[in-house]
């Protein structure tokens, strides 16, 4: 029973701490990037950049680094189609923040299929005041666990400017 509430404490501790940081990456200035002035035109961001969407890296920390996004931002997931040499990735949108803690992909939604990351790669626009909460589903949520393959972004509204 303890260990059980130890483990959940350290969960939501976690949990916390960051949602803490990803809401100073994108709104204090001080932070290890600042972000870009929130009237500019939108962005497109490479997932991973030159990792692009692969198991082994950490998308959490990515994200991070890239902070801050905002509405109409696009993020472009490029990955290799199956093949003899490659693992099948894809990508996949989770309801709330405990699926994503959890990878638990009971009711993940996958907008972009094995083969739609390849090429040009899949673009996703952040249309919607939401967090993202973004998973590769393969291998039953292997990639999602052991691999780091997942992120979260929450859009942020661009301010007029104001003369």
């Amino acid at each position: 029973m303890g260990f059980r509430f130890a483990q959940g404490l350290v969960l939501l501790l976690t949990t916390a701490a960051s949602l803490v940081e990803i809401g100073l990456a994108n709104t204090i200035g001080g932070s290890p990037r600042v972000p870009p002035s929130p009237s500019r035109s939108p962005k497109t961001f490479i997932v991973g950049e030159s990792q692009n969407w692969k198991f082994g890296v950490n998308y959490t920390d990515w994200a991070l680094k890239n902070a801050a996004f905002y509405f109409n931002d696009t993020l472009v997931f490029k990955y290799d189609p199956p093949s003899n040499t490659t693992f099948p990735h894809s990508v996949s949108l989770l309801p709330n923040l405990r699926s994503f803690r959890n990878c638990d992909l009971k009711k993940a939604k996958m907008v972009a299929n094995q083969t739609q990351g390849a090429g040009n790669g899949f673009h996703f626009v952040l249309k919607k005041k939401k967090p993202y909460y973004f998973v590769c589903a393969e291998r039953d949520g292997f990639h999602c666990n052991v691999g780091l393959m997942k992120f979260t972004v929450a859009p942020l509204h661009r301010q007029q400017r104001r003369y």
